[in-house]
Order: C-alpha cells, then sequence, then structure tokens
C-alpha cells in the first residue's frame, strides 16, 4: 500500500473538520436573519436600493477567511506530518582514498590518483563548512591521514601528501573509516587490531590500537542505511589484494547503519601499467563496489574520466547535504491560521471600518 504523503499524529482531532460545515450553515442562516430584519425595517424599495450600493461579495470575504483560519488551526492541532526536502542532519564525512600502485594508471588524465586528488578537493568546495570531514588513504593497509575536521586547509594538505604503495586493502579501509566514527567499538578494533603505524598521520599516530575495555563501546545492529549522521565515500579502482574482506567490512558498516557511496576510477578495460621491473594489467572491478553500495543502501558511481569523476562528487554533494524528512508541520499551518486572522481582520476594518 503506497503510503500517504501526509499522516497525522493524532488524528482523532480531525473528526472536529465536521463542524466546519456547520459553521457555514451557521453563518447562512444569520445571512437570512439579517435580510429578515431588513425587510421588516424599510420599504422592500428602499432595500434593493440599498443593496444596490451595498458591500456585495465582499462582505463574504473577512468570513471566508476566518473559516479557513479556523480549518488551519483544526489541522494543525491534529499534528501532521509531511516528507520535505530539508537540510541533512549528516555532519560527517569519511573519504577513504585508493592510494595504491594501481592508481599510476593514466587511463583517467593525467591518471587516477591525480584525477582523484582534484575531484576530491573540488568536493570539498562544495561542501558546507559545518559538514565534518576526515581522510583514510589506503593501500597494503588503512590509515587516517586527517582525522575527522572542519579546515578545508587541512584536507587539502592531507589529500597533496598521498603517495602511492602497494597492494590494495578496499575492506580494510571501510572499517578503519568505521572505526572513525565510532572510536572504541570492540568488534571494529578486533579487525584492525594489530595493523601498522599510520606513516601519514602526525606524530605517526596509531590507528588499530585495541581499545581497553573501559573504552569499549557497545552497540546494538540497526537498520541498513538508518544512521543519517555520517557517510563514507570509497574511492577506488576496485580491486582488492590484500586485508579485510570486502563483504565483511560492507556488513560492519551495514550494521551501524553507515552509507558507502562508492566511486569507481578508472576503466573497465583497464590498461597495462609498469612499476619496479614488473608489469600488470589493472581494472575497474565494478561488481565489488556495486555489493559495498547495495549491502549499505548506498549508491554506485562509475567515473571513466577526471570530467565524470568531478561530476560524480558534486553530485554526491548535492545527494549528502539534503535529505527527504518526514517533519511536523504544525508550526506552518498555526502560521498560515494566524496570517488568515489577519488578513480577515485588516479587510474588514479596511471596507465597513469595523470587525464583524
Amino acid at each position: 500500500m503506497k503510503s500517504l504523503p501526509v499522516s497525522f499524529l493524532w488524528p482523532e482531532l480531525l473528526w472536529l473538520l465536521l463542524s466546519l460545515p456547520v459553521l457555514v450553515l451557521l453563518y447562512w442562516w444569520l445571512m437570512r436573519r439579517r435580510r429578515r430584519s431588513a425587510l421588516q425595517l424599510a420599504s422592500l424599495s428602499i432595500v434593493r436600493e440599498a443593496a444596490g450600493r451595498g458591500p456585495g461579495w465582499r462582505r463574504h470575504v473577512p468570513p471566508v477567511l476566518l473559516l479557513l483560519a479556523f480549518a488551519a488551526m483544526l489541522l494543525a492541532a491534529s499534528r501532521p506530518m509531511a516528507t520535505l526536502v530539508l537540510p541533512s542532519t549528516q555532519q560527517t564525512i569519511i573519504l577513504a582514498m585508493d592510494v595504491s600502485g594501481s592508481m599510476r594508471a593514466t587511463d583517467v588524465q593525467p591518471n587516477r590518483l591525480v584525477a582523484s586528488q582534484n575531484a576530491a578537493k573540488a568536493f570539498l568546495q562544495e561542501l558546507p563548512r559545518h559538514v565534518k570531514v576526515g581522510i583514510v588513504a589506503f593501500a597494503g593497509s588503512a590509515q587516517v591521514v586527517q582525522p575527522v575536521t572542519l579546515s578545508r586547509e587541512d584536507l587539502n594538505a592531507a589529500i597533496d601528501k598521498f603517495q602511492l604503495q602497494r597492494a590494495t586493502a578496499i575492506g580494510s579501509a571501510i572499517v578503519v573509516a568505521l572505526s572513525e566514527l565510532f572510536p572504541g567499538q570492540v568488534d571494529l578494533a578486533s579487525v584492525t587490531y594489530g595493523r601498522q603505524r599510520d606513516p601519514f598521520a602526525p606524530q605517526g599516530r596509531a590507528i588499530d590500537q585495541k581499545p581497553s575495555p573501559q573504552d569499549a563501546k557497545p552497540f546494538q545492529p540497526v537498520p541498513a542505511g538508518s544512521y543519517s549522521s555520517a557517510a563514507i565515500i570509497l574511492l577506488t579502482d576496485g580491486q582488492r589484494t590484500t586485508g579485510v574482506d570486502i563483504e565483511e567490512a560492507a556488513h560492519l558498516a551495514a550494521e551501524r547503519g553507515v552509507k558507502v557511496y562508492t566511486v569507481g576510477v578508472g576503466t573497465v578495460e583497464g590498461e597495462v601499467i609498469g612499476f619496479e621491473g614488473w608489469s600488470m594489467r589493472v581494472r575497474l572491478d565494478e561488481e565489488s563496489l556495486k555489493d559495498v553500495a547495495r549491502v549499505t543502501q548506498g549508491e554506485y558511481f562509475y567515473a571513466g574520466t577526471a570530467e565524470n569523476l568531478k561530476k560524480v562528487y558534486e553530485s554526491l554533494s548535492t545527494r549528502l547535504t539534503v535529505e527527504k524528512k518526514e517533519t511536523e508541520i504544525s508550526g506552518l499551518l498555526a502560521l498560515a491560521a494566524a496570517v488568515l486572522v489577519m488578513l480577515s481582520a485588516g479587510l474588514s476594518l479596511f471596507w465597513f471600518g469595523r470587525i464583524a
């Protein structure tokens, strides 16, 4: 069954709307009574002459406005809920960016890494200033290269310091991003515990230290995609070679309700790259990225060119800063009722010199 666009928290009060026809009948009865009184006090010719110079349709406008105001107040009392497009409550975004050797491929000009860096910085520029962002870089392991911050300068500086490394641990990147969003959770630490110290972070900050029991924060699984305070954007060519299993990491994110938006960099055909005497063909593994997005209720984007990559990030900026929400609109109806009452009184004073 399709849900209605408007619902009510106190629908039983809607029965009061049945009083509106009663008020209309009462107004009609009062008008007839006034005419009869006029006929008793004057001759018919005098009444007709006065009627020709009378207010006509204008006499009905203030009462109609009052009736509409009364209807709006009754609807407001029923506490209506409507689905509106509002600024999102998402306040934190984790950018998980691939710095593995395959990102040196030039199927995206000038190469995958530089294109992703430029697009990420353009994305940060478009985000509202109140949105916090953290950055995770991953190759053979995943590290927090910039803790969550509002400083766009620090974020851009962290992006500029990326250096290519061997292997690709996509699943580990998702888990480390979750650890940044939910610090101290035991099950996340058990997945990432024992990994190397972060070589990028200031003072070599360790990101995978096992929390002490007093810091442990157990959680209850929630529906996938239901956590609206944060999101993860995973940018990679999608070819995992090491680290946490991607499916396991996706389920960890889904259990916390965190959406993972995946961005595939490169082309499906890929190209052959060489590094330190070896060569290999690097292709975009779209299926893995689509699975992550599906499990977490996020979305997959394909970025086969540098220009497409920028468009993807612009689209993500829009998606991550507005959302549809079921919101109570009683206040708006109450405001409309107040405006209608003021308008009714103002017209009555302007036309007839009295409020009646």
